[in-house]
């Protein structure tokens, strides 16, 4: 483990790995030869028991194992579970980063099977020195984190490099290896170093992390470009199973690898239909963030707080409020602008002009400095403290953080928005009708389980995506986009007034019908698979916020 001894067990990422895992990894990483085992964070001892069970059981007599532990206390409970079946090992108490491939000696010669269940900290609590070292040491392998990696990522990289040439690494790691934007240089990493690499994915949350994870199989070397992906439904499914059957090509999401977590037949579904499809910023604009302003409360205005200092609305820039939940239509209108003024919500961001020293500004910035606004950090370090860098009015709106999917909202009221919504820029040339069609034919079922795909789980099981991972879902091509809307353009209203009443559903049924099987020829089947994977998905984010099982 990489944090401070006698902390926590959940603090430090402690969660051990349960037997039919631990034999499972062992069993393939031996591989049926006589191998010095590793276990770089070794924890209970439960993987090295498991090894040691393994090399019994191919007659070794005095299996050579060895474990690293930060935790004291962790590491006499794995001698003691050593010890209660005759097994022995060498176990040292340190950090994992402070044993190096180069200095070998502390732990004898490299390995032949490295097996491991890396802490699971995220990077909120991987800080300080220690991020500091576990860098250091992926970066030693030529893999850079960034400042939002979490402890795994560094611990997985370091693990590696002790392995003997054509050796066998076995982990259990995050399902974020797949997922997230920051394991992308892991996993470039992972297809540069081996020869050979399996994901073996879960149906259900396994132990007691309530944390998605993967088993991570790699051995050879010379690099890859197909990764070979099992499916089991729970742990007991491992026993019989060979990691190596199915390969699939890595044409993953983006640079990711979350087609993985899907069965075979959406999987496939989902490629097929994706390569009639463009990225949203290559087909229609460009995804860019909201105005963060680093003092909401501060900033924005409503109408009573308009009247009480007598702001001009020249003084003001009209903006969607704060949060997403208002956008719930195919478009924002000026109505609905007016609507939300009119019930008290804060609709303008204040932007006075640069040199408008009158006393209506003046006194609301001294009321600012009474708050201490200009000490947020947004706010000392921008020229003037009390402007905000202001966005022009985007074409759509883009609800980034979503319970279903996220949506494209058309912005007819030509507003400004914050950060708690990403605007698109259309490209130059993009005809009228793109407008009201786009924000419906994104409600298609290979864009919302793409969202799923390309984006990740928040704070509550709420789907977010970022603005590099909105602009590339799937779209529908422009020609396909102009059938759609010609077919479909009499039920704008009606369909708008059901997704505005919460029938979601119905509404993308019958834009796949339109979109994805009439004018794209797609099977029904494969739209049914898209469908299914969406709704898997998305249950499984939700039940894992809720700490249930899927």
């Amino acid at each position: 483990m990489t944090l401070v001894a006698n902390v926590g067990r959940k603090a430090r990422g402690a969660y051990y790995t349960p037997p039919e895992i631990a034999a499972f990894l062992s069993r393939w990483a031996i591989g049926g030869r006589s191998a010095n085992v590793l276990d770089p964070t070794c924890g209970d001892g439960a993987l090295l028991q498991a090894a040691g069970r393994e090399l019994r059981t191919l007659g070794v007599s005095e299996p050579d194992l060895t474990g690293i532990e930060i935790d004291e206390a962790a590491l006499q409970h794995a001698k003691r579970r050593l010890e209660s079946e005759g097994l022995s090992a060498a176990l040292y108490c340190s950090s994992l980063f402070d044993v190096t491939p180069e200095n070998p000696s502390a732990i004898g010669s490299k390995a032949d099977a490295v097996i491991g269940n890396p802490p699971f900290i995220r990077y909120h609590g991987h800080s300080g020195v220690t991020r500091e070292a576990a860098n250091q040491a992926a970066l030693a392998q030529g893999v850079q984190l960034s400042g939002l990696a979490s402890a795994w990522a560094a611990c997985l990289v370091h693990s590696a490099s002790f392995l003997k040439p054509g050796g066998r690494l076995a982990m259990v790691i995050p399902a974020e290896l797949l997922t997230v934007n920051y394991a992308g240089p892991v996993r470039d990493w992972l297809c540069h170093h081996f020869g050979r690499i399996a994901i073996v994915t879960f149906r259900r949350l396994q132990f007691d992390a309530l944390a998605n994870v993967v088993l991570l199989l790699a051995d050879g070397e010379g690099g890859t470009n197909t990764i070979h992906v099992a499916r089991v439904s729970d742990a007991s499914g491992l026993n019989q199973l060979d990691p190596f059957s199915v390969e699939r090509d890595l044409a993953p999401f983006g640079d990711k690898w979350s087609t993985l977590l899907l069965p075979d037949r959406q999987s496939s579904a989902f490629r097929h239909c994706s390569e009639r499809f463009s990225r949203l910023e290559e087909e229609y604009g460009r995804v860019k963030l909201g105005t963060v302003t680093g003092a909401n409360q501060f900033f924005v205005i409503d109408m009573e707080t308009r009247s009480r200092f007598n702001l001009a609305e020249s003084q003001l820039l009209r903006a969607s409020p704060p949060g997403s939940k208002h956008l719930n239509r195919l478009a924002f209108t000026c109505a609905d602008w007016e609507r939300l003024r009119d019930e008290g919500q804060a609709v303008w961001l204040f932007q006075p002009g640069l040199g408008d020293d009158s006393a209506p500004v003046e006194t609301y910035k001294r009321f600012g400095e009474s708050l201490g606004v200009q000490h947020r950090y947004k706010c000392r370090i921008r020229p003037q403290w009390w402007r905000p860098p202001a966005n022009d009015p985007p074409g759509f709106f883009f609800t980034y953080m979503s319970n279903h999917f996220p949506r494209v909202v058309a912005n007819d009221a030509r507003v400004s928005y914050l950060n708690s919504v990403h605007g698109i820029y259309l490209l130059d040339g993009i005809p009228d009708f793109v407008r009201r069609a786009l924000p419906l034919a994104m409600l298609n079922s290979l864009t919302i389980l793409g969202a799923e795909l390309g984006g990740r789980s928040y704070g509550g099981g709420i789907l977010k995506l970022e603005p590099r991972e909105a602009a590339l879902l799937p779209a529908p091509k422009l020609h396909a986009l102009s059938e759609f809307w010609g077919v479909i353009s009499r039920e704008w209203g009606s369909l708008n007034e059901e997704l505005a009443a919460g029938s979601w559903q119905a509404v993308v049924e019958r834009v796949d019908q339109v979109l994805l099987e009439s004018i794209l020829g797609m099977s029904a089947t494969s739209v049914q698979s898209l469908r299914r994977a969406h709704c898997a998905m998305r249950r499984g984010r939700l039940n894992l916020a809720r700490g249930r099982l899927p």
